[in-house]
Parts: C-alpha cells; structure tokens; sequence
C-alpha cells in the first residue's frame, strides 16, 4: 500500500508519501507545497496543480488527510477548509477514499500521546522511517499522518474516519 499524508494548509501543504507493506513502512518522498500571497482562488489553483503532480509523480494507492480544527480567527479557519477541500479534493480525482484523522488521533498513533509537541511527532517519524530526511515540519505532520492511516487502514482505498 503506498499512502499519501497531507498537511492541509494555505500557504504550506505538507505531503508525505510512505510504502507499508506487512507491518513494515518506508519513506518514499516528502515536501511542502508553498503559496504564495495572492487571490484566493489563484492559490487554490496553486495548490490543486502542485498536488495532482504529486499524484501523478507517485501513484499513491491510498490518501489520509489531517481534520481541521477551529480555531478563535473565524476567517484563517475557513481558508484553512477551503485548502483542505483541495487535499481531499485531488484524491478523489485519482478514484481514491481518504482517511481523515483527528490531530490528537495522529499524535496519539504516531508518539503514543495524543498531545505532543511537534518536536516529538518529528522524532518518532524519524524512528519509524530510519534515514528520512524531513522537508520541514509540515512535511513531518503529513508523515505523521501517512504512518496513522497505514496502521488504521485494512486495505488501499478504504475509508477511515477516526
């Protein structure tokens, strides 16, 4: 099973992609998708082509996608929807189901506590894909949330909700 992890955000969508196969992962690639200041729909834009390369470029047999938290900014909350449509929006494209998980789920998969720090998150994923070399911490949270759905999913395309 080859899964995709997305970051959702605006201006840095974290992806990571990771092999799994019989209890066993390996890192395949990792990055950041970087937005510039601008219209609106321009950097959705930005994002949805940058995303569909990434697809293409990998073949990913399965997606997972971190949920959204609301936060007091009522605006940076929706923008933030708007970009995690576009990571849930592009599997779809492929044929795919995405996993969906919360950030506590992912954390609590990943570190073994469900409120770690970021540091630790990056960490543990260093320990699960010995050799990695992170592209930054929004990469890390999008391995992260690759290594939870490669341990929640039964079987490549299978929609989780966690």
């Amino acid at each position: 099973m080859r899964v995709l992890g997305i970051d959702p955000g605006l201006r840095n969508l974290g992806w990571g992609v990771i092999d799994a196969e019989r209890g066993r992962l390996r890192h395949v690639a990792n990055g950041v998708i970087h937005s510039s200041a601008g219209e609106l729909a321009g950097r959705l834009l930005w994002l949805h082509g940058q995303l569909t390369e990434i697809f293409a470029q990998f073949q990913p047999t399965t997606a997972a996608v971190e949920q959204t938290f609301v936060n007091k900014d009522a605006v940076a909350t929706l923008k933030l929807g708007q970009a995690r449509a576009i990571a849930l929006l592009v599997p779809a494209q492929f044929g795919l189901d995405v996993g969906e998980y919360a950030p506590n789920k992912v954390k609590k998969t990943v570190v073994g506590v469900g409120h770690a720090e970021k540091l630790q998150v990056q960490h543990m994923v260093k320990m699960q894909l010995p050799g990695v070399e992170l592209n930054g911490p929004d990469a890390a949270d999008a391995l992260a949330i690759a290594i939870c759905h490669a341990h929640h999913a039964q079987a490549p395309g299978m929609k989780v909700r966690a």
